[in-house]
């Protein structure tokens, strides 16, 4: 990344990388399964690694005193600082090339693909997108890639009304999400998220604009795959989402799989029945 006294272009960024080493170790397994409710014990060393959980591992380690008054780590380091206040993580595309296994060394390599950036209805935006390599005794694991937006602050989110939920299609597997504090609370501290928008509720309101405290779209999509973990005996080769719209913790949400031959379609709805998130999983 630039390293001289001018001001750099964002694209400058472009092929940064990052290496990371960390072992999968099964106390944040056991973490994760206790928030969602399932045996702490149900997941041990030499197990696969549901997919998603690799957001569990290799954390930010950023000093309490290079945090933004908002909770994210001051902008800089292996990805661009943008100087845009809002960051959202809006989407991903993942490649299963062999499940990482629950205690064994990995190594994650970060490189910046793409960075670009345009106007639109709310103002000036900054697509980031991330491609993250997972090892596991020097053989490629996964593949993901993130899609982060960075945007201008933005006019304030209204509540959304609740309605009835029609009935789900038949044969869909379906599930109601009761996204209480607690929850929140438990998903920020496991993935070691300061932002405050998901646990300090004045923040969210008066400074940020939103109705209450904001669902993580990362903790939505692992809600959906569990939905397919819960039902589907069959691996998921990959896996991608979307995020359409915020949720909060106002009301429960719904999150829905509709099962195909080798793809399953997921979406989750906020509580006035607005699409929140899509996705599609492959299954092997």
């Amino acid at each position: 990344m630039p390293q001289d006294n001018a001001a750099p272009a964002l694209t400058d960024w472009i092929g940064a990388q990052e290496d990371r080493e960390e072992t999968i170790a099964p106390l944040p397994v056991q973490r994760v399964l206790a928030m969602l409710d399932e045996d702490p014990h149900s997941i041990g060393e030499g197990d696969p690694l549901p997919l998603l959980w690799q957001w569990f591992y290799f954390l930010p380690l950023t000093p309490q005193s290079e945090l933004g008054t908002d909770g994210h780590p001051k902008r800089g380091g292996f990805l661009p600082p943008v100087p845009l206040p809002r960051r959202m993580f809006a989407g991903a595309r993942m490649t299963v090339h062999t499940p990482l296994t629950v205690g064994h060394p990995t190594t994650r390599t970060g490189t910046v693909l793409k960075v670009s950036e345009k106007s639109g209805g709310s103002g000036r935006l900054v697509f980031v997108t991330v491609q993250y390599e997972f090892r596991q005794a020097g053989a490629l694991c996964l593949t993901e890639e993130q899609d982060i937006v960075y945007r201008e602050p933005g006019a304030p989110v209204p509540a959304p009304p609740v309605t009835a939920f029609p009935a789900a299609p038949e044969g869909a597997w379906s599930r109601m999400v009761s996204p209480d504090p607690r929850l929140l609370f438990r998903f920020s501290a496991l993935t070691f998220n300061a932002h405050r928008i998901h646990y300090d509720r004045p923040y969210a309101m008066t400074e940020e604009g939103y109705p209450g405290l904001v669902v993580h779209g990362p903790l939505t999509a692992v809600l959906l795959m569990e939905l397919l973990r819960a039902h589907s005996g069959r691996p998921v080769t990959g896996f991608s989402f979307r995020g359409r719209a915020p949720l909060f913790d106002l009301a429960p949400f719904r999150v829905m799989a509709m099962p195909g031959d080798d793809s399953i379609a997921m979406e989750a709805h906020g509580p006035d029945g607005t699409l929140a998130m899509t996705a599609t999983a492959e299954l092997g």
